[in-house]
């Protein structure tokens, strides 16, 4: 920095405003600067930088190793972020690895900012985080006054029963999620789309889990009903595949006698072996809104509560068709 500053025949600390991007010095003065610090080959030293200014310019991103969805949101969130100049700190969740313990990990990285998806042990710790560093939540709906974003979806779960209604399904089961937000909200999607198709009398929840386990599960409950239903709705792609794997053992031919439907659109979802029709959650809105809002509270801790729903889509593959006939 001495040496532009002597270069140009200015003093180090306006070298140092134009090289921090800080209002003030004229734009010629600027333009000066910067074509020196070129031809010196000076490159201002970002953690050197950061450090004094007790800043850090990294997000932690909370998310599940094992969710397909969540995983593709973080390696977007990296893309968008690093255009703002922010970095990303991994948080994975595993069995081992408790959201907690993620959490307590990425305060001790000083992010500056949180992006999680809500975990399914939500905890007063998970409530008070937001008080400590600005943090949005994603993938299921959380209480005020904590900013949100995910999916809308009771818009998706109406998409899926009247496209299954469509093909003249009335017995549609639902496979749930978990207890947590994401999976409350999604199961109450199901009940207002049954309602709205006059269907209220055939509404059938099932399981409590995201993995291809608990929808296995699910079909062995399924298998041991007299009446199987004509169609179901999962909360999730990997969900549907552990349906579709047990029925297939048992010879349940898919859509024929039971038509599937995934959620997320994963890649799952696209396997050739599947082939799900599956609601989509959209990735890159995800993304960028999360960002967007983390970044708008990190600038503005007093603004309003960000609640933002991302659109629902479905994306009709080869596991539905039509009702058949008992």
């Amino acid at each position: 920095m001495r040496d532009v500053a002597e270069h140009v025949g200015v003093s180090r600390q306006l070298v140092s405003l134009v090289m921090r991007d800080v209002p003030g010095p004229s734009a010629e003065t600027r333009e000066r600067i910067l074509a020196a610090a070129a031809e010196l080959g000076y490159r201002a030293n970002a953690s050197a930088r950061l450090l004094r200014q007790k800043r850090t310019r990294l997000i932690g991103a909370l998310y599940s190793m094992r969710n397909p969805f969540e995983s593709q949101v973080v390696e977007q969130l990296f893309a968008r972020a690093a255009g703002r100049e922010f970095g990303v700190v991994l948080g994975p969740m595993t069995s081992e690895r408790t959201p907690g313990k993620v959490l307590d990990e990425l305060v001790e990285q000083r992010v500056e900012a949180l992006v999680g998806f809500v975990p399914d042990d939500w905890t007063a710790s998970f409530e008070s985080i937001g008080k400590i560093i600005p943090t949005v939540w994603l993938g299921g709906p959380v209480p005020a006054p904590h900013d949100n974003v995910h999916i809308d979806n009771v818009t998706g779960m109406r998409l899926a029963i009247e496209h299954l209604v469509g093909f003249g399904h009335r017995r549609i089961a639902h496979v749930r999620g978990t207890e947590e937000p994401a999976g409350q909200e999604r199961a109450r999607g199901y009940r207002l789309g049954m309602d709205l198709v006059g269907l209220h009398d055939e509404i059938d929840v099932l399981g409590a889990g995201w993995g291809e386990e608990d929808g296995a599960n699910a079909a062995r409950e399924l298998l041991d009903r007299s009446v199987l239903p004509t169609a179901v709705i999962c909360c999730s792609d990997q969900a549907a595949a552990g349906l579709l794997a047990v029925f297939t053992r048992a010879g349940v031919r898919v859509p024929e006698d039971v038509s599937i439907v995934g959620w997320d659109d994963s890649y799952v979802a696209a396997l050739s072996y599947h082939r799900f029709t599956s609601v989509r959650q959209d990735v890159d809105a995800t993304a960028e809104a999360s960002l967007d809002a983390v970044l708008q509270r990190l600038a503005d801790r007093d603004r309003p509560r960000a609640l933002i729903l991302t659109p629902a889509t479905l994306v009709v593959r080869d596991s539905t068709g039509p009702a058949r006939v008992d």
